[in-house]
């Protein structure tokens, strides 16, 4: 958009995407609703489910494929199998009361055209065809019901996330580096932002910035306190721990060529909704189970301590912190029970899946810390935001990401918000425009509305084509 701007990056950890973006620290689904339950929560006054919310996710998440098309069509990265791959996306449940929510789910969600192609059955044949480990092992006299999209992807973040970064480190008047952890951040009088920096090896320096924006994942909040602008006071964080089960055992593997998601158990917040997923990362085909939520005091999984939440209060946000503990109890208890949980107890829910899942063919893994919002809304302190959330001050000089799911999936739709607030004259220029349109060619048009239907077909189409996303879903080479 800027051709010449001068861009530093900072990662505090000894490699990028190392955190949040690691491949084996989030479930890589490429969330566009086709499979998320936790998106569509709430049926309407005719009983219906609503899908308002898996329609807005899947059009941020056209934005991304078209953007990761044109990092391909512009040499920025050169092999789109290196971070994404198809793989169909599976919604299924079992008992007579999901199986009714799935039915008025997907009877809403083919309505709308980003969800027409979406499959549906009951029947135990055609579910056992698409995903057979979820019925191996199962009640013969159980409802079982399942959705599910071919045009479903397998992201790795951590992958995507590391080669843009090696192109900007590459372009002139760029730069990024690691192990340099920011230490301060204060607005000079004449409206640049001071950034302290100290590497890890070596000296504390500054350096001067026009814009700043805070893309730390749970280190997030802890640099947007430092920058002390109006827009973050009252502003907590509350962070959430996760385990994966995975299983590399190529006989059970192979069996499973889907991300498979059911509904949320009780308190579990959204970001913990059970899921068993065909992952491919560095090459290699894994199955992941969970996530299991913990309770947790870190903001950070490898960089982070566990005075950071505490470390984190402050007068302004101290009530509600304190009101979350009080109101979300159930919350609280829940994410306890998870962490000191046995691994038995983890089976039973995998055994929900995939019934007849073996205790050795699978083992416990750390996944990341994702840290929830917690601001005022309405009046009311203390409410936990598990969605994604972009902090700017009034003066359009700094922004930072905050919050977790659908997070990464809508990445480039999040940055084009903050674009259109804090470079609207950048965007506003003929070149600005013709620029932006290059890389997402949908980004000024609303894909939802129905008129756009053929637009959104064929941007989608010549996405999937790019991204060499077209060839059978079967066909999964390890290659991501």
């Amino acid at each position: 958009l800027k051709p010449n701007a001068r861009i530093r990056l900072f990662e505090a950890h000894s490699e990028f995407a190392g955190e949040a973006s690691n491949g084996w620290h989030n479930a890589g689904t490429g969330h566009a609703g086709l499979c998320e339950l936790s998106y569509t929560p709430h049926r309407g006054a005719d009983g219906e489910v609503d899908v308002s919310v898996a329609v807005k996710i899947f059009e941020q998440f056209e934005h991304s494929k078209q953007f990761w098309s044109s990092l391909v069509r512009d040499g920025v990265i050169d092999d789109p199998a290196t971070f994404v791959r198809p793989v169909p996306h599976i919604a299924f449940v079992f008992g007579q009361e999901q199986v009714d929510f799935l039915r008025s789910r997907h009877r809403q969600m083919t309505k709308h055209h980003f969800f027409a192609d979406m499959a549906y059955t009951e029947d135990r044949e055609r579910i056992r065809q698409w995903a057979p480990l979820l019925l191996e092992g199962r009640d013969p006299n159980e409802p079982v019901a399942a959705t599910k999209a071919d045009d479903g992807t397998d992201v790795n973040f951590g992958s995507l996330a590391r080669q843009q970064v090696e192109w900007l480190g590459r372009q002139d008047g760029c730069s990024s580096q690691v192990a340099h952890k920011v230490v301060g951040l204060g607005k000079q009088a004449d409206g640049r932002w001071k950034v302290t920096v100290q590497p890890k090896n070596g000296e504390r320096f500054s350096v001067f910035a026009s814009f700043v924006f805070l893309g730390a994942g749970g280190g997030s909040l802890p640099l947007l306190q430092k920058a002390n602008i109006a827009e973050a006071k009252g502003l907590g964080g509350f962070p959430i721990g996760g385990q994966w089960l995975v299983c590399d055992d190529p006989a059970v593997v192979e069996k499973h060529r889907a991300k498979v998601y059911g509904l949320s158990p009780g308190a579990a917040p959204t970001m913990a909704v059970p899921h068993l997923d065909l992952r491919i990362i560095d090459g290699k085909k894994a199955l992941l189970f969970g996530p299991y939520a913990a309770w947790t005091t870190k903001f950070l999984h490898k960089t982070g301590r566990l005075f950071d939440l505490p470390g984190s209060v402050r007068l302004d946000n101290i009530a509600s912190l304190v009101r979350v503990g009080l109101h979300n109890l159930p919350l609280v208890r829940y994410l306890i029970q998870q962490g000191l949980q046995s691994m038995n107890t983890r089976l039973v829910e995998l055994r929900n899946f995939y019934p007849d899942a073996k205790a050795d063919d699978w083992k416990l893994i750390d996944a990341g810390i994702r840290v929830q919002a917690i601001k005022k809304t309405d009046g009311d302190a203390g409410i936990v935001h598990f969605g994604t959330e972009v902090i700017t001050d009034e003066a359009n000089t700094i922004s930072a990401l905050l919050g977790a799911s659908p997070g990464a999936s809508v990445s480039a739709n999040i940055m084009l918000d903050v674009i259109k607030r804090c470079f609207a004259d950048e965007l506003a220029t003929p070149d600005g425009h013709e620029r932006m349109k290059a890389m997402i060619p949908t980004f000024d048009d609303d894909l939802h509305d129905a008129v756009y239907s053929d637009r959104q077909r064929q941007t989608s189409d010549e996405a999937f084509a790019t991204l060499r996303l077209t060839e059978a879903p079967a066909d999964l080479a390890a290659t991501a």
